[in-house]
């Protein structure tokens, strides 16, 4: 009887060991998305710190996360270069695989300084192949600075090394409100964007457009309330979502590509 129960037991024991296993690798043979970018894409933890919210922290509840995983890597404050520059893409790309997908959206913060010393993470305007040698008092040592457009495409080269498949995304639009108006400009980096992604032969979702347009069908009162007092470029709850639905509304417009599978 003892021998018996013993043998049930280690019997329990493999079966749940081996079914643990088939879990784990399931896991892993499922796809990923990644997700990079500034705080308009994931503010802080992610958690909605100080009622900012970034698209980021609400669009995987519209895929299937049973057949894909969603990872949001974003970091506020960063452009294209610190992204690079801090090892910050370093660490997403060592984890990114083949048939996994990397969404990108910058551009926020890449008008800033080349050079000052609050945060140095500006890049040259641009898509070109310009560059310029500046001493960063961050880093406090020499360092040579390339356009927006550089920097955009070396993340698009990372990625198809990969064998993994790079969607870049226009970046979301600030605060269109001015004096109880809503005043849609055009955006440099949008078009930017757009310009790399196109020689680069790589999706783009012109999600900068997307939502002019749906800010163009509301009055300034409705619009303002996608975003908190703080500030003019980040939204809160109700303009993430609304963003996150717009990334997926251009996704869907996509020809020939996989990630539309895995939404709802």
């Amino acid at each position: 009887m003892k021998l018996t129960k013993k043998y049930l037991s280690l019997t329990l024991i493999g079966a749940f060991v081996i079914f643990s296993s088939c879990i784990i690798l399931k896991q892993k043979d499922k796809p990923t998305l990644f997700l990079i970018g500034d705080s308009t894409v994931k503010n802080g933890k992610g958690k909605g710190d100080g009622a900012l919210w970034g698209w980021g922290s609400f669009i995987g509840g519209l895929f299937n996360t049973e057949k894909i995983n969603v990872e949001n890597d974003a970091l506020g404050g960063t452009s294209s270069r610190t992204f690079q520059t801090n090892g910050l893409w370093d660490a997403v790309l060592a984890k990114v695989k083949k048939g996994d997908f990397v969404m990108m959206q910058f551009g926020h913060n890449d008008s800033s300084p080349l050079d000052d010393t609050a945060r140095a993470r500006g890049t040259i305007k641009g898509i070109g192949t310009e560059s310029k040698e500046i001493y960063n008092p961050i880093k406090k040592k020499q360092e040579v600075v390339y356009t927006y457009g550089w920097y955009l495409r070396k993340f698009i080269s990372d990625i198809k090394a990969k064998g993994a498949t790079a969607i870049v995304c226009s970046p979301i639009p600030r605060n269109p409100v001015k004096d109880n108006a809503v005043v849609l400009v055009n955006d440099s980096y949008a078009g930017w964007a757009e310009e790399v992604a196109k020689a680069e032969k790589v999706d783009f979702i012109p999600l900068n457009q997307i939502i002019k347009d749906k800010y163009a069908a509301l009055s300034a009162t409705e619009v303002k309330t996608f975003f908190t007092e703080k500030d003019h470029t980040h939204t809160n709850e109700a303009g993430a979502r609304l963003n996150s639905a717009a990334v997926v509304e251009g996704l869907r417009k996509l020809k020939n590509n996989k990630l539309n599978s895995y939404l709802k």
